[in-house]
């Protein structure tokens, strides 16, 4: 089956009118009281937080999307006290040499990067910053599959597809790992509370909320992940990215130079030169706007892009877009503040601010024929309305937005 048909074929095709409301996906809390009393703070069970779901793909799907070397994918297979781990891509006959007894697990990352539904799923939790998306990970297991006890550094909604899996959380303190092995997998491990979910329940869990899930039938679970930087992670970048663009005048000096016997000691006058130009340094709240919009739109060096076919003038794609609209392609990260804007780690220069139609493409991912004529046609100038068409044309030409056809 060619990756074509996979998407062509996804079993559930969710929309953003989906009778499934927010208050039903947070349990009966809307978006605000989830995120004053949960988000960060303490996990939440959510029975049938989307009645009747039933799952994104197929066990055939899936493995075609595993096959496949543009997908990130893993396995992990438990054998006793032993585990194992190979990555992807596995060839289409690779499923038979399994060992029935020998319970696994297959993982598959961005599944929201390769099915339209998964997309539209995620656009479910739309409630939260696109700066904290993460991605949609599947976890397809058979009888007794599952990855160990472990935790998170990021916030995961775990979606049951079909099946059934077990849930067991704890809130310890104790993270100590198992060493000698492929995974990080805690090695004591006492769970406070346990849940068997099925199809279309949901578990929040904050960060390093340990848990474990293992499959009671065959089953696939769909993880929601919203991923933050870590301080190492966010300080080393913008440290190395301030140094390359970094202009810093004048030399060290020292006309007072002392004769001194001990020509192998540090001077004492350099350590006293950098301290002083050291506090120098000052970050303005715009020149940390710039890093962040930059840095937190940048894709994944793993992620590429795949350009249209053929090219389309701008008399051509204008037309286009004023029929059917525009939609930021699944990988495209696009982010804005009061002054500036970014997309895929490229600053935008607004003389006169964010357009409402960045905005409105930033914020829904998507923008109508009405939407566009309303934003672009009446709120800005006719420079800036030239400046984002050639905008659009050159993200359209490099497969970052689409023409929604």
């Amino acid at each position: 089956m060619t990756l074509f048909k996979v998407i062509r074929d996804c079993i559930m095709k969710p929309s953003t009118k989906s009778t499934s409301s927010l208050s039903t996906l947070l349990g009966g809390s809307d978006p605000a009281a989830f995120l004053r009393d949960y988000w960060q703070k303490k996990p939440l069970l959510i029975r049938q937080a989307i009645p009747g779901f039933r799952g994104l793909v197929s066990t055939e799907q899936l493995r075609s999307l595993a096959a496949s070397e543009d997908i990130q994918s893993r396995l992990i297979v438990r054998d006793g006290k032993k585990w194992e781990l190979q990555h992807g891509p596995f060839a289409k006959n690779f499923w038979r040499k399994l060992k029935p007894q020998s319970p696994w697990t297959l993982l598959v990352q961005e599944l929201n990067f390769h099915l339209p539904a998964a997309e539209q799923l995620l656009e479910r939790f739309h409630f939260i910053p696109h700066a904290r998306v993460d991605d949609i990970m599947v976890s397809h297991a058979c009888v007794g599959g599952g990855v160990g006890p472990h935790v998170d550094s990021y916030d995961v909604f775990l979606l049951q597809g079909p099946g059934r899996r077990r849930w067991r959380i704890s809130g310890q303190q104790d993270l100590t790992l198992r060493t000698g092995l492929p995974l990080k997998i805690l090695k004591s491990f006492k769970h406070e509370q346990e849940w068997i979910l099925e199809p279309g329940d949901m578990l929040y869990l904050p960060p390093h909320y340990s848990h474990e899930g293992v499959a009671i039938d065959e089953c696939f679970t769909y993880s929601i992940g919203f991923r933050a930087p870590s301080s190492q992670e966010w300080v080393a970048e913008f440290l190395s990215d301030f140094a390359e663009r970094l202009e810093w005048p004048g030399h060290f000096k020292d006309p007072s130079l002392k004769f001194s016997d001990h020509p192998g000691e540090l001077p004492q006058a350099m350590n006293q030169f950098l301290a002083k130009e050291l506090k120098k340094l000052h970050f303005t709240s715009r020149l940390i706007a710039d890093f962040n919009g930059r840095f937190l739109t940048n894709p994944k060096p793993h992620v590429f892009f795949n350009p249209p076919e053929k090219s389309i003038n701008m008399l051509d794609f204008q037309q286009q877009a004023t029929q059917h609209g525009l939609r930021l392609d699944p990988r495209t990260r696009l982010m804005y503040s009061k002054e500036a804007a970014w997309c895929n780690g490229e600053p935008l220069e607004t003389k006169h601010g964010v357009s409402p139609a960045l905005i409105q493409l930033a914020d829904k991912r998507y923008i109508g024929p009405e939407q566009l004529k309303l934003t672009l046609d009446k709120s800005v100038d006719s420079a800036t309305k030239k400046q984002i068409w050639q905008w659009w044309l050159e993200w359209h030409e490099d497969g970052w937005l689409k023409i929604d056809v």
